[in-house]
């Protein structure tokens, strides 16, 4: 019943339903605050799958990279007073791969290895650039995104966020987690061989 009359008011207000998604979830991702997730389903069920995902992808990149801005100006001096040791362990990983950075954010936005307000936040105390930061997130929230979006698409049918979830989307989303890294690795096995060599 609800996801009917949801339906129509999208049907009657497009672009206004669409802007209000946006900028909830841009906020949403700026403060580091729960609950994209739910938006990112109920995007899934409002709009076609390519819109949908397009927008997911965007508002996470651009709530993420709003983030990671306030991090920057107000949040350096915190985060390196609360994990001294961590932040300069992390800044000489993110040096050991700059050339793969890229792939390790791809990776991390797979992956629930870290949350990503975590990511936002300390990103750039540890050096990560701001434009593989961004690109990184835009790409890498894509994989789970299709999960949350083939959620959207069973909204009605749903009781809950979790049965969103299945161990078939989880196997999908593990190995394209797990393949994003292998430039990476690669890269750094022949730097290896290379200094071996020389």
């Amino acid at each position: 019943m609800l996801a009917k009359v949801l339906d129509r008011y999208k049907d009657m207000y497009y672009f206004e339903v669409m802007f209000g998604v946006v900028v909830a979830y841009v906020f949403l991702q700026t403060f580091a605050i729960p609950g994209s997730l739910f938006l990112s389903i109920l995007l899934g069920f409002l709009y076609k799958f390519p819109i949908a995902l397009f927008l997911i992808c965007f508002c996470s990149a651009l709530g993420a990279t709003l983030c990671y801005t306030l991090s920057n100006l107000v949040g350096r001096r915190l985060i390196r007073h609360f994990w001294p040791k961590k932040t300069s362990e992390w800044s000489r990983h993110v040096e050991e791969y700059r050339d793969s950075l890229f792939n390790y954010m791809l990776f991390l936005r797979m992956t629930p290895i870290l949350p990503n307000w975590f990511i936002n936040l300390a990103s750039p105390v540890i050096g990560v650039p701001l434009h593989i930061f961004a690109l990184g997130t835009f790409c890498g929230v894509a994989p789970p995104s299709v999960i949350a979006i083939q959620a959207g698409k069973t909204l009605q049918k749903m009781s809950s966020s979790s049965e969103a979830f299945s161990w078939t989307s989880m196997g999908v989303l593990t190995l394209c987690a797990c393949a994003s890294l292998l430039p990476g690795l690669l890269k750094n096995k022949f730097k290896k061989k290379k200094k071996k060599a020389a």
